[in-house]
């Protein structure tokens, strides 16, 4: 080997080695903006200790690895996969969420976080603006909260009537029950949060300017409604944990904790193989000597200001 390929192989080498280090950028901007929060304001006596960094990051990378390899099978095999995360404001579905996407193709799996239904929707069937959402064959929608709205949020902030609550109880085991005959695969979490943790993270969004924005007003007005939600939860757990489609809680106080356990969990409640790929193999690339690349105006380029 000569000097000029030792000297290209080292290049290639530390061109790789930059490559991953940038992958693992996104990763790292969203965990050093946890650690920010925490450092804004500590209301808590005693900090608990939380999975080791180098641990944490080792897990959650071998974790998304496997959920690629559950993206493709579920391609290949057409599969539908649904995912509800429920919990209260602030309990941590949004981050276990980024983090299950986060290596994912959006053209495979998907997010469904609705908004307040509108007028139209107010009027039509309550499950009806939920199915329009659902996968086809080879795609998981992750819901960011669900139709179990109306047992939570709905029945506590009185947006719904007696009837329409209890008619939920009534619907929400068949409905479920029609999505797995189907051939979706149905998976609920909960995530489970403290009084006292609750109180320290609405504080820290609080006192985040960049975090504000996720403190809506009824966040707020449900903080004084924590016995409501309460039994709330304690009312819709004891309707709609069925033995075909069971709720599943997620101790959400530390999230790393709660981020590693609920991808874990998820992974092993799916039967899901590794798929075989074919070699990528690039063309070589095709050169017209009649073509000449025109200049571009210097004033079009984005200014260079890092």
């Amino acid at each position: 080997m000569t000097a000029s390929d030792r000297t290209s192989q080292t290049a290639k080498r530390e061109r790789i080695i930059q490559e991953m280090a940038d992958d693992l950028d996104e990763e790292l901007e969203m965990e050093l903006d946890d650690s920010r929060l925490d450092e804004l304001l500590d209301e808590t006596d005693v900090l608990n200790p939380t999975v080791d960094r180098r641990l944490y990051f080792r897990d959650l990378l071998r974790l998304q690895a496997e959920l690629v390899k559950l993206q493709d099978w579920v391609q290949s095999e057409k599969k539908k996969v649904v995912v509800l995360f429920e919990g209260r404001d602030s309990a941590g579905k949004g981050g276990v969420i980024k983090r299950i996407t986060q290596r994912l193709n959006p053209r495979i799996c998907r997010v469904a976080a609705l908004p307040a239904p509108n007028e139209r929707e107010r009027t039509q069937w309550y499950f009806q603006r939920y199915v329009s959402h659902l996968p086809a064959g080879g795609e998981m929608v992750l819901f960011d909260r669900s139709w179990y709205n109306r047992a939570g949020v709905e029945r506590v902030m009185g947006f719904c009537t007696d009837e329409q609550y209890q008619e939920f109880f009534q619907t929400v085991p068949e409905f479920e029950r029609m999505l797995i005959r189907s051939g979706i695969i149905l998976v609920k979490y909960w995530f489970s949060i403290t009084d006292d943790e609750q109180q320290f993270r609405f504080t820290m969004r609080i006192k985040d300017p960049l975090k504000q924005w996720k403190l809506s007003p009824m966040d707020v007005e449900a903080r004084s409604r924590w016995e409501a939600y309460t039994k709330a939860k304690e009312t819709m757990l004891e309707h709609t944990h069925l033995p075909d489609s069971p709720w599943w809680i997620v101790d959400a106080v530390d999230k790393k904790r709660a981020r590693l356990n609920c991808i874990a969990h998820l992974l092993s409640q799916i039967p899901y193989q590794e798929v075989g790929r074919a070699p990528v193999v690039l063309p070589p690339r095709v050169r017209n000597p009649d073509y000449h690349r025109g200049p571009i105006p210097p004033e079009m380029y984005v200014p260079s200001k890092y």
